[in-house]
């Protein structure tokens, strides 16, 4: 017989702050059960039988594809099911996502006017998701009794976390309800696991808006402006996390509770983050991927559970037209994806749009912080087609059939990673933007030498690096609303965004 928590009956709602309050209560009544059996199995008792508790669920039935919503919810292209039926989701960590949970239940209220049912689902938590972020009591267990841990409890079932919904793929069986949400519970909290060990930093820091690079040299500069504006007392920003959830709050403001619980690795992680904080979650966290579209992939994968407002890439490429300078800014509008990590979830014959408002706030970043207009502006920035390769060294392949292919699609840059995270974005809903500076160029023997090198990433890194934060005030103060355009939206879309 299974060992559960007392149950909480479904219940109605048409208040979206009840309805979260009832997710909250279901959650948290989950989490005391599992949490205090899984002490009594560290201490070696004996439990009254398997262990289990599952996620909450909310639900909404339709019979209409009619919307009965504002004007301005009118414009938006999520917050309601694409037509009549019983739509579904499970929920995960509420004091996390509680300010998206609320904003999703109540554009579905208004687009709908129906009730909200809450409820206990049948989705085990699996008993590594309940462990609060210090606690790591399943580390006393020997191996013997680590063992029995599945006899005991619900471990992850990775055939409940499959990104069938994200991909188009998912079918729903007879009587199953229709998702809506890209994201089960248990895919959210694999993802919010992956974060801590691949990034360092936990899940609560990361920012609405994300830039990912692939040299440490913007990291270093990222870094020296996160502590330059947390010793400004009318910085915008409230605080500078770091690896290891090392935080500094802005001059002029106290300490909070588990700030002293950061301390800073012995060694960084694969994917160090860094997050410049505003009070509303909408300023900016930083990733160094490294090399390579497995990392891009990766952690995009991972990172998309936050349902971010933006992210973009900024780094180093190899410049393919002879027109080029070491030092020009490539604005990528296209992508040819030779990454292949992709292949099964993104068939390649999906295209991959640029995005106006992305687009049109680099550019004008780029104005900004160069101060260039014009015709002076299109000669140090290039509006092109990126290609992306798994292949570092794709100059030394025979017969110049990667360069044929490159020149054919008519790329004007090369990197490894940038049309990963853009396919990534679209695969997500999540938007999605490449400014890239060329670093070298391969193919008209202007390879990078160390001195070269250096000076040029001294010189470049810090005024590119201003120009993707531009960008990110531009998009944040224009509305986030703008951002997540319908040409990210499939035909039967999910209602939460």
């Amino acid at each position: 017989m299974p060992y559960l928590p007392p149950f909480i009956a479904p219940t109605r709602y048409t208040d979206a702050a009840a309805a979260l309050a009832q997710v909250q209560a279901i959650y948290e009544s989950s989490l005391a059960h599992l949490r205090e059996a899984m002490q009594r199995f560290v201490a070696g008792d004996s439990l009254p039988g398997h262990v289990r508790a599952c996620y909450p669920f909310v639900r909404v039935h339709t019979d209409t594809v009619a919307r009965h919503g504002s004007p301005e919810n009118a414009r938006l292209s999520y917050g309601f099911v694409a037509g009549p039926g019983r739509f579904e989701t499970t929920l995960t960590r509420p004091d996390l996502y509680g300010d998206y949970y609320l904003e999703q239940f109540s554009l579905l209220l208004q687009n709908h006017h129906v009730e909200l049912e809450v409820g206990t689902s049948t989705q085990p938590i699996p008993v590594h998701f309940s462990f609060a972020e210090h606690d790591h009591i399943e580390g006393s267990l020997s191996a013997e009794r680590r063992l029995l841990m599945r006899d005991a409890f619900d471990l992850p079932d990775l055939a409940a976390m499959d990104d069938g919904i994200a991909n188009g793929t998912w079918e729903p069986r007879p009587g199953e309800p229709q998702p809506l949400a890209l994201f089960t519970a248990p895919r959210v909290d694999y993802s919010l696991h992956r974060l801590r060990h691949y990034t360092g930093t936990a899940p609560e820091w990361f920012q609405n808006f994300v830039l990912f690079t692939n040299y440490q040299f913007y990291i270093d500069e990222f870094v020296r402006l996160g502590r330059e504006a947390m010793a400004d007392p009318a910085s915008e920003y409230v605080a500078f996390v770091e690896p290891g959830n090392v935080v500094t709050r802005r001059a002029g403001l106290p300490a909070q509770p588990g700030d002293a619980l950061g301390v800073a690795p012995p060694r960084l992680p694969q994917m160090p983050a860094y997050h410049l904080m505003r009070a509303d979650r909408s300023g900016i966290t930083m990733v160094n991927i490294g090399v390579g579209p497995a990392n891009a992939k990766n952690i995009t994968d991972h990172i998309a559970v936050l349902r971010p407002h933006a992210w973009i890439m900024l780094g180093h490429c190899a410049g393919l037209r002879n027109s080029q300078q070491l030092g020009d800014y490539v604005l990528a509008h296209a992508y040819v994806r030779e990454d292949h990590v992709l292949d099964e979830e993104l068939p390649l014959w999906v295209p991959i749009p640029a995005l106006a408002e992305i687009q049109v706030a680099l550019e004008q970043a780029v104005e900004d912080v160069t101060q260039m207009r014009g015709a002076d502006l299109k000669r140090i920035m290039r509006t092109g087609t990126v290609a992306s390769t798994d292949n570092r060294n794709w100059e030394l392949l025979p017969h110049n059939e990667p360069q044929r292919r490159f020149s054919q699609s008519r790329a004007v840059a090369l990197d490894m990673e940038s049309a990963t995270i853009a396919a990534n974005g679209f695969r997500f809903r999540v938007p999605y933007g490449t400014l890239l500076c060329v670093s070298d160029k391969p193919l008209h023997g202007e390879i990078k030498l160390p001195g070269m090198a250096n000076h040029f990433y001294r010189e470049r890194v810090d005024q590119h690096l201003r120009i993707g934060m531009r960008a990110i005030e531009i998009l944040r103060c224009e509305g986030v609303d703008r951002l997540h355009s319908r040409k990210l939206r499939s035909f039967a879309e999910v209602a939460f965004q």
